[in-house]
């Protein structure tokens, strides 16, 4: 069992798998054990951010805190949201607060994540703790 789980949450994916990733991470919970349910808000491209008003910005981000919120409180645990490259954010987030798992979802792999990689694949190769791929 482990102690301190996190869980990436993506919430613009189709394939919502949100559910059996929190289901998952009671399961391998220790009793007393923190379970952390992590967003990250990826950069929008210069080339886009022109086109989008801070109000816009704001409000989304005010979304996505609140439903993560709502998500975390279902099982008891805590969210956060950060801004960050998804693969890297989720890998420094859990060796800084000194995860022992990471739960998360990955799509069926097809010829895109062959050649340009998933934000899983990334962390699988590179966590410093257990992982846990739901598919």
């Amino acid at each position: 069992m482990y102690s301190n789980i996190l869980v990436p949450i993506a919430l613009d994916n189709e394939d919502d798998r949100t559910p059996q990733s929190l289901e998952v991470a009671k399961t391998l919970s220790a009793e007393g054990a923190t379970i952390t349910l992590l967003h990250v808000v990826e950069s929008v491209p210069s080339y886009a951010i022109s086109y989008i008003s801070a109000d816009i910005l704001d409000a989304t981000r005010t979304g996505i805190e609140a439903e993560m919120a709502r998500l975390a409180q279902s099982i008891g645990g805590t969210s956060v949201v950060i801004d960050g490259h998804s693969g890297r954010s989720i890998l420094d987030y859990a060796e800084e607060q000194g995860c022992d798992l990471i739960v998360i979802a990955s799509h069926r792999p097809g010829m895109q994540t062959l050649l340009l990689g998933s934000t899983a694949t990334h962390v699988v190769r590179h966590a410093n703790c257990s992982v846990h791929v739901l598919r």
